[in-house]
């Protein structure tokens, strides 16, 4: 019997990535002959990993398991549905194809259909895994009846031990304070309502201060033209976006942030709140899609969008000491449910009794 993890692409530094990374190390470590599948594999990760093979997959018979990563359209899922191996779906979720309209019609089309496709895959699978509650009712309401379970994306935390850039720490580790985002350069994120609460934050609060937009804008140049055209609009300075770094440069990025500011309109998950507690970040998030449900109760949630209300929180956490204190101890406590031991201990519980329940 084999496990057979298979995603549509692979691409350096992104979640969902690293996840089938991590899980095929689980895997393996388990005593499962395992490989990873996918139809596109960035140059960056397979130069550093040898567990690749590319699509079409092997024969698969009856008796072994293949895992799919669900999150984008891409025609192998046409596939699986004649596939006569055991289906397991691990959801990721889509980012609702709406935001994309005015930006990329590859984008809107490609979330648009497999939005469409996920009512036509729900008999495919056998089991489902969601990486958060959020994403379980979202399969459920598209009519998946299948169990499924709740697991988090598995973080190898002993990543984040790896030296962080020199660079980056000795040029920006200053008096000035260090407001930090990191994620894609996309309309989901909402990086616009970030750099509102940032200028009412300048203008009213601290004019030493930074912001930080981590990520990359590829494909998406009209949306980053756009938040161009607003910060000059609003004229304020020192909004710096840095496009895609090297894993490195992340580490410092978090290394030197006082404040994660998080405004995103969709999160399946969102990796980087995780990250930011693991570095003592305190952050400020708006309440939208699984990120309460991440949070758990940590950090400091925002049920509106007052850019003037969130500057006067990041003050606040920036000015005040026990207050910046205690929101890091709730981190930390959050922290230990995404410990490595726990998550991937619940991964080997939920494939053992899957595998054992023919």
């Amino acid at each position: 019997m084999r496990v057979i993890q298979m995603v549509s692409n692979i691409s350096f530094g992104d979640a969902i990535g690293n996840d089938v990374l991590a899980l095929n190390d689980l895997l393996n470590c388990a005593g499962y002959e395992t490989a990873i599948y996918a139809e596109v594999i960035d140059p960056r990760v397979a130069e550093n990993h040898t567990i690749f093979s590319a699509l079409p997959l092997p024969g698969l018979n009856k008796d072994d398991v293949l895992i799919y990563h669900l999150c984008i359209n891409t025609p192998v899922i046409q596939k699986i549905k004649q596939m006569k191996c055991r289906k397991v779906a691990i959801y990721h979720n889509v980012t609702p194809h709406e935001f994309f309209l005015d930006h990329s019609f590859s984008l809107f089309t490609s979330c648009k259909d497999i939005r469409e496709e996920l009512k036509k895959l729900a008999g495919t699978f056998d089991y489902c895994i969601a990486v958060s509650s959020f994403n379980r009712d979202d399969l459920i309401n598209n009519g998946f009846t299948c169990q499924i379970d709740v697991r988090p994306i598995l973080i190898p935390f002993g990543d984040y031990e790896k030296p962080p850039s020199r660079t980056i720490i000795d040029k920006y580790n200053d008096n000035n304070v260090n407001i930090f985002f990191l994620g894609r350069v996309v309309p989901n994120k909402k990086q616009e309502d970030v750099i509102a609460a940032f200028s009412c934050y300048v203008k009213n609060h601290n004019p030493n201060a930074r912001l930080f937009i981590v990520g990359s804008s590829e494909g998406m140049e009209s949306y980053r033209e756009q938040l161009d055209e607003y910060i000059s609009l609003l004229g304020i300075e020192n909004v710096i976006f840095t496009e895609k770094v090297p894993f490195d440069e992340i580490l410092a990025y978090y290394k030197i942030a006082d404040v994660f500011l998080c405004m995103s309109e969709h999160e399946g998950f969102c990796v980087p709140l995780v990250e930011a507690m693991y570095f003592d970040v305190p952050i400020v998030a708006y309440a939208s899609s699984a990120i309460p449900e991440t949070l758990a109760g940590s950090g400091v949630l925002l049920y509106e969008k007052d850019p003037l209300v969130t500057a006067g929180i990041i003050d606040k956490l920036v000015t005040d000491e026990n207050l910046r204190n205690s929101v890091i101890e709730g981190q930390r406590k959050r922290l230990m449910d995404f410990s490595y031991e726990k998550t991937s201990k619940l991964f080997l519980e939920y494939i053992e009794n899957f595998i054992a329940c023919k």
